[in-house]
């Protein structure tokens, strides 16, 4: 069943013979060939009253199809597949076999040839393919590497893309050309014909869930998806989340595809230290490529005050200014009001105000202070901000150009850097602090990601700047140990998998009205016993945007009482986050 944006031609004369409205009207411009397909309709229709949006910002994520009277499909039977291991090949046999599945594989070991090998398995049988990543930092080697194989069948879809760029593409589509789609969260809504495997890799990763309306996570619509259209679908990660090896069967790829030796070293501190200087000193002096990884970007860091102890804020917004030193101002992270950088405290009049954190942009220069001929490459999305630059920047490490890159959690999205000899992680305790029940999680997988970024071509040491080096001494060759132990702690807390949470966030200009609300919400909720209150009261971020911000975080053993009660509720101040990942 095909549902046409504009009225067919005799709807419109039946149309024609009605009375004139009232208000005011225009005649019809044109009629579009664009349509919504039944199954578009009822996913949206899902999306809307899951994740809580109007039909119509669900409908909006999709592109509809065009009307063509015939479709030529791209002849792909002269693909020239990789050749896998053994391991390989057996991972490959059991995703064959199974309509779900997380693919777990340490990194480096071949997981993208089994997903090449997987699509062509699927255009030969004249069908499409999605190949989800977290986020465009990822695309330009992936499609390197694609089109290598699959030639002009293969397209990259993210939202950097201009809109010629993608009219272009969709034509491409529109006449069958365009069989593989590549991309992050808004590449699963492509109109392409006979979806047959849709593939996300780097499951575990935040990125895949949208922070506005509506709040969809592309990974768990991958699944829901792949069951309306009849399709495979492959989740895969070297760190997979909880959820999904709780979830779905696994098929395991335990070694990396080279073996080399890694070393481990755990030091103490909490910034750029002598040891750290040195280590990357006599790496660069063995003509060696190192990697930097910090958790915050730029010199994303605030200005406080050593006398009263306060954190210069945002006017707006209940969080400390982040300081942009390269720009020479003070910028809010939530609502985008900067200002000049200052010097005294709004509070107590002490001068000078000091910094709380390293980011990247001081570690660079303390960096260059000491050693002036290592070339540094800037790797957060501060700098990365368009794909041309993420190219320029892959490529300058890659000829060797620049021989350190530093930056932040973009550098753990599954990047292939063959040349790595060193990985320093700094920050760990700082996530492992946050207010969040997945934070051991996080840090655990952030510290496997970090270090797979090196030893892929020969030995490597790792250098891991932590007060907790029991932990992750514990499960450093053994991401399923934490996977287990920390299911365990899961289900005796009462944490996803094993419940669904969800998210009330109430926000308003007057702040004695939002706490009003927030009370009779919760009275409300208490009707429902199946849903319990986990807590409520002011957001751990009080104010953004100069609007006073409550919560209430819910859990239920099922889902079906929580939408239930979550759908009782009727105001225009409240917004809900189903399966929330993000807390503040």
């Amino acid at each position: 069943m095909q549902v046409a944006l504009k009225s067919t031609l005799k709807e419109a004369m039946i149309f024609q013979q009605t009375e004139k409205p009232v208000f005011d009207t225009v005649a019809i411009d044109t009629i579009t060939d664009r349509y919504y397909t039944s199954a578009q309709i009822e996913i949206a229709k899902f999306i809307s009253e899951y994740y809580f949006s109007s039909l119509s910002e669900a409908i909006s994520l999709f592109v509809p199809f065009r009307h063509l009277e015939e479709t030529k499909r791209s002849n792909v039977s002269s693909i020239s597949l990789p050749t896998l291991s053994q391991n390989q090949q057996n991972a490959y046999e059991q995703l064959l076999s199974l309509e779900r599945a997380l693919l777990f594989g340490v990194t480096g070991s071949g997981k993208t040839e089994i997903f090449i090998s997987l699509m062509g398995n699927v255009l030969q049988d004249g069908k499409s393919a999605i190949f989800l990543l977290p986020e465009i930092s990822l695309t330009p080697q992936m499609e390197q590497r694609l089109t290598k194989v699959f030639g002009d069948t293969v397209a990259m879809w993210h939202s950097k893309l201009t809109k010629p760029q993608k009219v272009k593409i969709l034509d491409r589509i529109y006449r069958g050309e365009v069989r593989i789609i590549a991309g992050a969260r808004s590449a699963l809504f492509v109109p392409l014909l006979d979806i047959g495997l849709i593939i996300v890799d780097e499951e575990h990763d935040d990125s895949y869930k949208a922070m506005t309306r509506p709040r969809y996570h592309a990974r768990d619509m991958a699944i829901f998806i792949g069951q309306k259209y009849n399709a495979k679908v492959i989740l895969a990660s070297a760190t997979p989340s909880t959820v999904s090896y709780h979830k779905y069967p696994v098929v395991k790829l335990e070694k990396p595809y080279k073996e080399t030796k890694k070393s481990y070293r755990f030091i103490d501190g909490n910034t750029i230290t002598h040891y750290i200087l040195m280590a990357l000193r006599e790496n660069y002096n063995r003509g060696e490529q190192s990697l930097l990884f910090l958790p915050i970007r730029g010199s994303f860091k605030y200005l406080y005050c050593p006398k009263c102890g306060k954190t210069h804020q945002c006017p707006f917004c209940s969080v400390g200014m982040t300081l942009h030193r390269n720009h020479r101002l003070l910028k809010c992270h939530y609502c985008q009001y900067t200002e000049a950088i200052r010097e005294q405290c709004v509070d107590c009049g002490y001068s000078p105000l000091q910094c709380e954190r390293i980011g990247t942009q001081e570690a660079i220069e303390l960096i260059n202070h000491e050693i002036p001929n290592l070339q540094i490459e800037k790797f957060d999305r501060d700098s990365i901000t368009t794909a041309l630059k993420l190219k320029k920047a892959l490529k300058r490490f890659d000829t060797g150009e620049s021989q350190l890159l530093l930056g932040t959690q973009m550098l753990s999205k599954g990047h292939d850097y063959a040349t790595i000899t060193l990985a320093i992680i700094m920050g760990l305790d700082y996530i492992l602090g946050l207010a969040d029940y997945r934070a051991k999680e996080k840090a655990v997988s952030l510290f496997f990601q970090i270090a797979g970024r090196s030893g892929r071509a020969k030995s490597a040491t790792v250098i891991t700047q932590s007060a907790n080096q029991e932990l992750f001494e514990r499960y450093q060759n053994n991401y399923e140990l934490f996977l287990k132990e920390e299911l365990d702690f899961l289900r005796v807390g009462h944490y996803p998998p094993f419940v669904s949470l969800a998210r009330i966030l109430i926000s308003h200009k007057e702040e004695h009205i939002a706490h009003q609300i927030t009370i009779e919400t919760v009275m409300q909720l208490k009707r429902f016993k199946e849903v319990e209150i986990v807590g409520e009261g002011k957001a751990p971020i009080e104010r953004i945007a100069n609007k006073y911000r409550y919560h209430i975080l819910l859990r239920s053993l099922h889902r079906v009482p929580l939408l239930k009660a979550l759908h009782s509720i009727k105001c225009r101040a409240i917004e809900i986050d189903m399966d929330p990942v993000e807390f503040s």
